[in-house]
């Protein structure tokens, strides 16, 4: 497995993306790293079905029927990417990053930024029912 100080890059042997992704955020031990444990929480809490991939050299994907949102963490934000965001309410405001985009929508999370969970579970909760087709 290669890894930089961004994590775990690229799978070898019998590494489960779960695993991988439990390896990037113990090899983030700062800020991001708890970040990105919280949130991977409130996915797993908000839809129980959810999968967990790593695509792209090691970014976490969470996905149920289409990809949900990707978990990326750059030097000082860490960023969620909802991959059909524009096509979700966001009544919370919780979008703040990528809005120019057609199909895309992201929350950047900085240093001290608190998480408002129960709108977070909202949204990706959204983002199921919309890749899913559910009403």
């Amino acid at each position: 497995m290669k890894s930089d100080k961004s994590g775990p890059q690229e799978t070898t042997g019998a590494d489960s993306p779960s695993q991988l992704i439990d390896a990037k955020i113990k090899s983030l031990d700062d800020w991001r790293g708890a970040t990105l444990a919280q949130i991977r929480a409130l996915i797993r809490k908000a839809d129980p079905a959810v999968t967990e991939e790593v695509k792209w050299r090691g970014v976490p994907v969470w996905s149920h029927a289409g990809i949900i949102c990707t978990g990326e963490t750059y030097q000082k934000v860490v960023k969620m990417t909802f991959a059909k965001g524009a096509a979700l309410d966001d009544p919370s405001g919780l979008f703040n990053a990528s809005l120019e985009g057609n199909t895309r929508r992201a929350i950047d999370i900085h240093e001290g930024d608190k998480i408002d969970e129960k709108a977070l579970q909202a949204l990706i909760r959204a983002a199921v029912t919309l890749n899913t087709g559910a009403t």
